[in-house]
């Protein structure tokens, strides 16, 4: 049942992206925030790989098509840094400009990246996992630990968005960031893998959101 869902995800993700790049001009592509658009291609690429690892079966391809996912959050997921701090330069708040603001999220950013290679990626070891439908491939060491990369990024998402908030008056940022982070943090009583990626679709859908209103020029500091 779970690959129909990470099917019907994937097919969201893409139409998030079009409405993203809609009628976008080149001066607006080359906006910060507009690292979003990397950020949801590659979750169109995790979830379309979780839907048809079924068909493609067990055995190198797969797996290989499996790495590739560990590699891409490693390095893509900590972009979301510096479209937080981007939510806020293209809103108006002066002091995000400042060359200090940008390098310590550029550091910040570096640092969720390193963190999720030397604790993830470096020794990354597969194995097959079959659950609900889906064959991939997972960690054959599982979970060490809290994933520090995730907390890192939540934490900025937070602080940003909540700071957005205050300055602007759009909140939906800030309720993606909280709905995804309880989503996670709560177990919940469902037979499936699936329901994290669906609190990551709800979390995409508000920055994109997000991401639409600043190419309107619908947020602005009050």
């Amino acid at each position: 049942m779970d690959k129909l869902f990470f099917a019907l995800f994937t097919i969201v993700y893409i139409g998030l992206l079009v409405w993203g790049l809609k009628g976008i001009s080149t001066k607006a592509f080359k906006k910060w925030t507009s690292v979003l658009f990397v950020v949801v291609g590659a979750l169109i690429y995790d979830n379309f790989i979780l839907a048809i690892g079924d068909w493609i079966g067990e055995g190198e391809l797969l797996k290989n098509l499996n790495a590739a996912r560990f590699w891409f959050h490693a390095f893509i997921t900590p972009l979301l840094v510096i479209f937080s701090i981007g939510t806020l330069r293209e809103s108006g708040v002066a002091w995000v400009k400042k060359c200090w603001v940008t390098i310590i999220a550029l550091l910040y950013m570096i640092a969720a990246i390193v963190m999720e290679v030397i604790s993830v990626t470096a020794d990354l070891q597969l194995k097959v996992d079959k659950a609900y439908g889906v064959v991939s491939y997972s960690s054959a060491e599982g979970p060490n630990g809290p994933p520090i990369m995730i907390l890192m990024i939540t934490l900025a998402m937070l602080v940003v968005s909540a700071i957005l908030w205050k300055k602007t008056g759009w909140y939906v940022f800030f309720i993606g960031v909280v709905i995804m982070t309880i989503g996670s943090a709560v177990p919940l009583e469902i037979e499936s893998n699936a329901i994290t990626n669906l609190f990551e679709l709800i979390l995409l859908t508000s920055l994109m959101w997000t991401k639409r209103k600043l190419l309107k020029d619908e947020l602005t500091v009050n």
